[in-house]
């Protein structure tokens, strides 16, 4: 748990403002470079809904075609749906169902046959078991793999001929995230080789490359490919102005990343704000190799870049099991701490007079506003200077009872409250005022994407030390982290090492 206004910042402390900061009402969600304002996503991720579902159709047929072959037209339907199942997903886990720019039928047919020989051997085993007199001889059970397999391919090579020429006839639209001759070489393979599906529409350069000033500062700046016969010349898109501009005009479908996705703050706002369009994303180049996987010769390449598909499926922030998780222990903690809330209020009010709570306005999930609780541990002149000041551990003005309340961390209990209210999480990116939120959102361009989550009473940067004054950059890398990472077990892993810094002493 960290203290009341611990999200301060060492290496750029923010002076208190002359005037009174807007009210809370007033902060809008956040937008920041990855979240400028865009068209509604589209519902699911089409692209890639329309590649795989021919795919699993065509596995489906072939399974059900080889086991009235195999096992003749009395084959128990159960029988069939576990061996469907088993083969789905086994294709699932080789990752047949995310197939490359351009796949091709005979790459796929070394794993399309190992797949088909373990769930037919499995089943000839289970159905051993069960009927030994109707046990599959060795030479059916040979055939069985030999036909399920050519079925297979043959299905999945109808689909991808299909595929090939569709994109052939409709290529969508895409953008190019990169700058230098890799961006313009790739530009000009997706401009002259159409059987990729991919149309180049523009070249997007994050601001932080330095060919991003004041050569390619626009679409009128210029543009990344020639004319001739690599293709018209590409705009070069480098405000958020122009990238939805582009969006919009053209229906972006696909995002091709020549540079790693990671490797800068602006980086990854524009691939967050892609995802959140609902784009497929592309690594190519550079970008997909440094990502650790080595891209098959025959297939992961678009003309000799190495490329992947980024699995780009919306995190797992909780949902249900997390609210399920945040109500069992807040209304537990209440009625446990209960003589202890009691005690702190009795002694906040002996040690500071009337007012035992600290009500403040904090920024949660979304940009929404709430009123945080907590114990008071000191009494600030007015409300401007509640809303605009840093309160660290070592306030002159604070009582012994305030500095053991924030030593203990126990000012933090009422905020249980907020978390029965829905309000706030147990685990979560701790919440900020109005005021600091609005400052943070100018100055780090991930600050935004820390708003996904409900804001908690503990986090994976508190229990990694940011704890009181420090580095804004630092906490928004450990909380964008822990959303993008989410899982039940890490908010219990959180929970613990927490309870373990408050019997250490550590809060401040």
């Amino acid at each position: 748990m960290t203290t009341e206004s611990a999200d301060a910042h060492r290496s750029a402390r923010v002076p208190p403002p002359s005037a009174v900061p807007r009210p809370a009402a007033a902060v809008r969600p956040p937008r920041g470079p990855g979240r400028e304002t865009l068209p509604p996503p589209r519902p699911g991720r089409g692209v890639r809904r329309r590649t795989v579902a021919p795919l699993l159709a065509v596995d489906g047929l072939a399974t059900a075609a080889t086991a009235l072959l195999v096992l003749g037209p009395g084959t128990a339907p159960a029988a069939l749906g576990l061996l469907l199942a088993g083969l789905l997903l086994l294709h699932s886990h080789a990752g047949l169902y995310r197939p490359g720019p351009a796949p091709r039928t005979l790459n796929d047919l070394p794993t399309l046959l190992g797949r088909s020989a373990v769930c037919w051997c499995a089943a000839a085993a289970v159905l051993a078991a069960v009927r030994p007199g109707q046990a599959l001889p060795p030479a059916l059970l040979v055939g069985a793999v030999a036909v399920h397999t050519a079925l297979g391919c043959g299905g999945r090579a109808a689909v991808h001929r299909a595929r090939r020429a569709a994109a052939r006839r409709r290529p969508r639209a895409t953008l190019i995230v990169g700058t230098g001759p890799a961006a313009r070489q790739l530009a000009a393979v997706l401009h002259t080789h159409p059987e990729y599906g991919m149309r180049p529409v523009g070249v997007v350069t994050p601001p932080s490359l330095p060919s991003a000033g004041a050569d390619a500062p626009s679409s009128t700046a210029g543009s990344d490919t020639p004319p001739g016969p690599a293709g018209p010349p590409l705009p070069r898109l480098g405000s958020a102005q122009d990238i939805t501009r582009a969006v919009i005009q053209h229906t972006v479908r696909d995002v091709v990343f020549t540079l790693p996705p990671y490797g800068d703050p602006h980086t990854t706002a524009l691939l967050r704000r892609f995802i959140a369009q609902g784009s497929a994303v592309w690594l190519a180049g550079a970008a997909a190799a440094r990502e650790g996987r080595t891209p098959h010769a025959d297939t992961d390449h678009l003309r000799g870049f190495a490329c992947r598909l980024l699995d780009t499926a919306p995190p797992r922030h909780g949902g249900g099991s997390k609210r399920l998780l945040d109500l069992t222990l807040a209304a537990s903690g209440l009625v446990v701490t209960a003589p202890v809330l009691l005690g702190c209020a009795l002694a906040v009010r002996l040690a500071v007079g009337p007012g035992v709570l600290f009500r403040q306005e904090r920024i949660g999930r979304g940009g929404r506003s709430f009123t945080l609780l907590k114990f008071r541990t000191w009494q600030p002149c007015d409300e401007h200077e509640a809303a605009t000041r840093w309160s660290l551990a070592d306030e002159s003005r604070m009582s012994r009872v305030g500095q053991l309340l924030r030593r203990t961390s126990l000012d933090e209990l009422p905020q249980l409250w907020n978390v029965l209210r829905g309000e706030m999480s147990l685990v979560g990116p701790r919440p900020e005022r109005p005021f600091f939120v609005e400052r943070f959102l100018g100055t780090c361009p991930d600050y935004g994407a820390r708003l996904r989550m409900p804001a908690g009473m503990t986090g994976l940067a508190q229990v990694h030390g940011l704890r009181g004054d420090t580095s804004v950059e630092d906490r928004v890398r450990f909380d964008n982290l822990y959303i993008d990472s989410w899982s039940l077990r890490q908010d219990l892993l959180i929970l613990l090492r927490t309870v373990a810094s408050v019997v250490r002493l550590e809060g401040r």
